[in-house]
């Protein structure tokens, strides 16, 4: 039997977007959360555009640039700031922070510039930027846990 390019098309359009629903953590209140591991992310991600920055720079230091690598770093460092903006927004401002806990004002203020610095390291390879988001990161972290959490082997918080 032979499927229409409609019912394919359908068929397609399910599978994407069930997957892209699946990939973020969902926003039914299960109370299944690991904070830390989302401030472990925030700092790998950090780390990644990080790397990224400096292989930029590099690149473009050659005498013969390779554009295939250097998009590539670009859009690495691009992705992964995204990455970084989405746990901050999905994950922290809509489903953790809200404005019936301590500190509402001071937290949300950090979690806004982390928003404002990932922007600006995506348009820069201003390696300030991530010297200011980990900062802010272990700010947060600070105030958000009322303790310093203990960093998985070779990510750096602070």
């Amino acid at each position: 039997m032979k499927k229409s390019a409609l019912q394919v098309t359908l068929t397609v359009l399910i599978i994407f977007s069930t997957v892209a629903f699946t990939a973020a953590h969902c926003e039914i209140p299960c109370g299944i959360y690991d904070d830390e591991m989302r401030v472990h992310m925030i700092a790998e991600h950090i780390n990644t555009i990080e790397k990224s920055m400096k292989e930029i720079e590099k690149l473009q230091g050659e005498s013969k640039i390779n554009y295939n690598q250097l998009v590539r770093w670009v859009m690495n460092k691009e992705n992964h700031a995204n990455a970084l903006q989405e746990i901050v927004t999905q994950y922290f401002m809509t489903q953790r922070i809200n404005p019936d806990i301590e500190d509402y004002a001071k937290k949300l203020t950090l979690l806004h510039k982390m928003l404002i610095f990932s922007m600006k390291s995506k348009q820069t390879t201003d390696l300030g930027h991530i010297k200011t988001l980990r900062s802010l990161l272990d700010e947060f972290r600070d105030l958000y846990f009322g303790k310093v959490i203990n960093s998985p082997k070779g990510l750096k918080l602070k």
